[in-house]
């Protein structure tokens, strides 16, 4: 065939498309257009652009033939399929609907209908195309489903009913955990010495059938005082508590106590910080804080398997996952340095020094910053004994005295994770920043919706979803997931996880026929 007779064929194999891009130009120097404002072009542009990209796509697919195998068609079931016949689907692409005819190949016998062209094509189970599916994960884990719908009708043209959304959202996620278990720590540009993992919890109202079991029962239990309105201490829906982690390194930064008490602003800045490096957070409702924890782990080993680096562990004090981690590193034989976050511990003082100084002052500034000074300097029992002396001295009732006794409590309860002085001399961070970074982020923003209670299974796929983004593993993750889909849906129902080939159209412009066989 001349060059001349196959560029004729290629004309004829796009006819319809080329139809459609000649209507557009003429759309484009119709009068109606030229007296439109250039906004309304662009929406009027959009609207039939995407229209050609969905023909050029139907067509595309068209010319691909209905993908008859070259080879025999056996199934994993060991049953060849000798029988083959057309059966065309409809899929629904970010351009719109395409129709997509295909051989299916059958035995009379047992087993269903095997489509070739449908893995070369990596093609879902479901009507909505992978790369439509991706659009959807991504906006619903930025917003409600609600606005996910609006979003998709408006910037594709796909049409995705909100129920269809939730449930691709869910099946979005289903590599999450084999993709953070194949990954390995390579090519990485910046690893400081310091590996630091981080806990926390953060709750998220839950259909009272996905509560955990004991929530589940106070829930069910609880009777509210009034019926037009709650009354002090009542809460209206109950909670699931999600466990939020995060493992990083960062470079060292070493301070003196003092560094930290600072006056203003433009002191501390003379400290800059390092930046956390190859952040990844995530969270759970379906998994307990220990499985959780013991990811913490497995992800902290791989970035540093012989570990080389100092291991850190920043919490806020919730004594059961303190229990967890440190029962952890003793099993895994890992050094590891357990720091209880400043910050908490500078609340358990501003409640202690209100009351000794009830007005907002200077004196109650200087009575916090002295004593914060003490236990960065490692001397939080010293803190707790004399402030307890000052109550006792001052005559105080033991209701007044309360918040000083509960921080005294704290301060000699967590004492051994209260070395400062020590975690500042060898460059440590001490505040859990990034955690509760993660936990407004991937949890409240996002789950906290006003009236909204969630199903776990949709919960969870959001969070891991938002996980993703947050640790920008999402692009990574999405190339696995097609993958794994390819395996599940397609190879895994060969003989051999071996799709045969399918033959080639020739580019005549002629479609080739399937013939059925009987």
């Amino acid at each position: 065939m001349n060059a001349l007779a196959v560029l004729s064929s290629r004309e004829r194999l796009y006819e319809q498309s080329r139809q459609k891009f000649e209507e557009v130009v003429g759309r484009l120097c119709s009068r109606e257009i030229c007296e439109m404002t250039h906004s309304e072009i662009e929406r009027e542009l959009e609207k039939m652009g995407r229209e050609l990209m969905r023909k050029l796509l139907e067509e595309h697919l068209r010319s691909r033939g209905p993908g008859q195998s070259s080879q025999p068609v056996t199934g994993a079931d060991e049953v060849e399929r000798p029988c083959v016949r057309p059966h065309k689907r409809d899929l629904e692409t970010i351009f719109g609907t395409v129709p997509v005819e295909r051989a299916g190949y059958y035995s009379k016998e047992k087993g269903p209908s095997l489509h070739p062209l449908d893995a070369e094509l990596n093609l879902p189970e479901q009507r909505y195309s992978l790369e439509l599916c991706r659009r959807v994960a991504e906006e619903a884990a930025k917003t409600s489903f609600d606005e996910t719908l609006e979003s998709i009708g408006k910037n594709t043209g796909a049409h995705v009913p909100k129920r269809q959304i939730e449930e691709l959202v869910r099946s979005a996620t289903q590599d999450f955990d084999a993709f953070y278990k194949m990954r390995q720590e390579t090519g990485r540009t910046a690893d400081s010495e310091i590996l630091v993992m981080s806990v926390d919890g953060k709750g998220v109202v839950m259909r009272t059938s996905d509560l955990r079991e004991q929530t589940r029962k106070a829930a069910r239990a609880r009777k509210h005082k009034m019926g037009a309105r709650l009354s002090k201490g009542e809460k209206k829906n109950a909670k699931r508590m999600a466990t939020v982690a995060a493992v990083y390194t960062i470079a060292p930064l070493t301070r003196e106590p003092e560094d930290l008490i600072c006056d203003s602003a433009c002191e501390r800045s003379a400290y800059p910080r390092p930046r956390p490096e190859n952040k990844r957070v995530w969270a759970s409702l379906e998994k307990t804080p220990q499985e959780v924890i013991e990811e913490v782990f497995e992800e902290a080993n791989r970035r540093d398997p012989s570990h080389q680096k100092s291991w850190v562990a920043l919490v806020d004090g919730n004594k059961h996952q303190i229990r967890i981690l440190r029962r952890m590193a003793k099993e895994k034989g890992i050094d590891l340095t357990l720091i209880v976050d400043v910050i908490h511990v500078t609340e358990y003082l501003w409640d202690a020094a209100r009351v000794f100084h009830p007005d907002p002052g200077q004196e109650q500034e200087n009575w916090v910053r002295v004593r914060l000074l003490q236990i960065l300097r490692g001397k939080a029992g010293y803190v707790a004994g004399g402030m307890r002396r000052s109550a006792t001295l001052r005559n105080l009732a033991a209701s007044d005295r309360k918040p000083i006794d509960t921080c005294a409590d704290y301060l000699l309860s967590y004492s051994p994770f209260l070395k400062y002085n020590r975690y500042l001399g060898q460059g440590y961070p001490i505040a859990t920043g990034v955690i509760e970074g993660a936990c407004r982020h991937l949890v409240k923003d996002r789950m906290d919706i006003t009236g909204a209670r969630w199903s776990l299974a949709g919960a969870e796929a959001v969070l891991r979803l938002r996980a993703l983004r947050a640790s920008r593993d999402f692009d990574e993750y999405w190339t696995f997931h097609e993958v794994q889909e390819n395996e599940r849906n397609h190879r895994s129902l060969y003989a051999g996880g071996i799709v045969p080939p399918t033959i080639k159209p020739r580019t005549t412009g002629k479609r080739n026929h399937l013939k059925v066989v009987k």
